[in-house]
């Protein structure tokens, strides 16, 4: 079995060598404090469709972040060793993905998130046997997709969206997702280092729509507008 990472993920891994917090977040992490978690950004690559990665919906009844697409992932347990250890077991318990199909690439830089005070370490993988995967806990997670990086990057599925509470941040229209957020502020910035990115129009501003949104974005790496909200 071949573990090896395909050459198309090689130009992102060598910038990540040099990745900086600043690189995808205006926001400093606190020295101290905060919650511990991580999440998985999971590339893969299917025969005739190419590059994706996995993206889950969480379920429209929970009580944060509900309906929102975002990387499987979650709060440290005292059992793991370490932010890879938390994204693996969270995946597994999420969607049921079999932690030896996976290869850890990098762990990204740790970014907080105010709102909910969780510093969060994205944890960059290579899927080298794909297999089925699924809601294992409804409750908690509606959907699960592998979105491929082609309609990503694709200038028609790229916005930004306004949240009701006037942040403005980038987004992501893919296999009937819209991903903003703090996904979509990773995905947008992994996009860039890894020379995938094509060019889109930041002044397609769409609303995010009240119901099911949380109070405030859940987000220290998307993008603030510059310009007030009225």
């Amino acid at each position: 079995m071949n573990r090896r990472p395909p050459g198309w993920i090689e130009p992102l891994l060598a910038r990540l060598g040099s990745a900086r917090t600043e690189d995808f977040t205006r926001l400093a992490t606190p020295e101290t404090g905060g919650r511990e978690s991580a999440v998985l950004v999971l590339l893969g690559e299917e025969p005739g469709v190419g590059p994706d990665v996995l993206i889950l919906q969480r379920a429209a009844t929970l009580r944060n972040h509900a309906g929102q697409p975002a990387f499987p992932g979650g709060a440290a347990d005292p059992e793991d060793s370490d932010a890879s250890a938390t994204a693996l077991r969270e995946a597994n318990e999420e969607v049921g993905l079999d932690p030896a199909s996976v290869t850890v690439l990098a762990e990204l830089p740790r970014l907080w998130i105010p709102v909910s005070d969780f510093v969060v370490t994205p944890v960059l993988a290579w899927w080298h046997t794909p297999h089925p995967v699924h809601p294992r806990e409804p409750a908690e997670v509606a959907h699960v997709a592998r979105l491929p990086v082609a309609e990503l990057v694709d200038p028609d599925n790229r916005m930004r969206v306004r949240h009701p509470s006037g942040w403005i941040g980038p987004a992501f229209s893919a296999r009937g997702m819209l991903v903003w957020g703090f996904t979509a502020g990773v995905l947008s910035t992994l996009l860039e280092m890894g020379g995938w990115a094509r060019p889109w129009s930041r002044g397609r501003v769409v609303e995010l729509p009240p119901t099911g949104a949380d109070p405030a974005p859940s987000a220290g790496t998307d993008q603030v507008d510059e310009t007030p909200v009225r």
